[in-house]
Parts: C-alpha cells; structure tokens; sequence
C-alpha cells in the first residue's frame, strides 16, 4: 500500500454517513468560546462535495433572517463532532450554486423518497448498489 495513503487512512474518521448533493444535513460542530468548547448546530443544504480522502469536505447553505450563508466542514476535522442527514434531495446536478440566486420557496428541492441506487459520499465506485 502507498505511504502516503497509509498515513491518510490512520487520520480518517471510521463512520461518515452517507449523504449527496442536495440532502439536508444536520452538522454538529464543536466551537471554542474563551477557555469553554461546546456543539453548535448548522443546518442546512449541501451544495458541494470536494476532495477525497482526508480532504474531503462540503459546502452548507442555510438562510438566516433571509440572507444566505455558506460554511464548508472539513468532514475527517476532529471539529466536526456528528453529521446526521435529516432529508434526501433530488438533484440533476453536481454542484448546486445556482441556489445562490434564488429566495423562499424556489430554493427547495424535491424529497427523494425512495431507495438511494448507490451510495453518494465518495464510499467505494458510484455504480455499486446500496445494501
């Protein structure tokens, strides 16, 4: 096995959940106030997934008192204590940055209610099925 992708798999978190483009996650993240670290929630729509291994992450969207706001989590960071997917998307596209433009109800996505066909964060080839 290569070093490099030795040292990697040492520093991987064991479970991510499988989540994609257009699902709503819940993404519990541990933040530093003076000396006290406590969880605080960001809840909203992932709009991007970039890089492989360690570093990987993804891109949140939420609206707040009706502005936009982004943060990208590292998803292997020792920051990111839990992410729990509340609702699946249906989604045409790999990047959704055209939600940047839209207000209200066009920023929704249609629920996938089904069965997902194969598993959408980067576990294994795209083309196995979901068991």
């Amino acid at each position: 096995m290569n070093l490099l992708r030795q040292i990697e798999l040492e520093h991987m978190k064991p479970a991510i959940p499988d989540f994609g483009i257009g699902d709503s996650v819940d993404v519990h993240y541990l933040i530093k106030e003076g000396d006290k670290e406590r969880v605080q929630l960001f809840a909203g729509t992932v709009i991007s997934l970039q890089g492989s291994g360690t570093r990987r992450s993804c891109t949140i969207r939420r609206l707040v008192a009706g502005e936009g706001v982004e943060r990208t989590f590292p998803l292997h960071s020792p920051r990111v204590a839990d992410i729990q997917v509340r609702e699946r998307g249906i989604v045409r596209r790999a990047k959704l940055y055209y939600l940047r433009d839209r207000e209200g109800k066009s920023t929704r996505l249609d629920p996938n209610l089904g069965k997902l066909q194969y598993p959408r964060s980067g576990k294994g080839s795209g083309k196995t099925a979901a068991k």
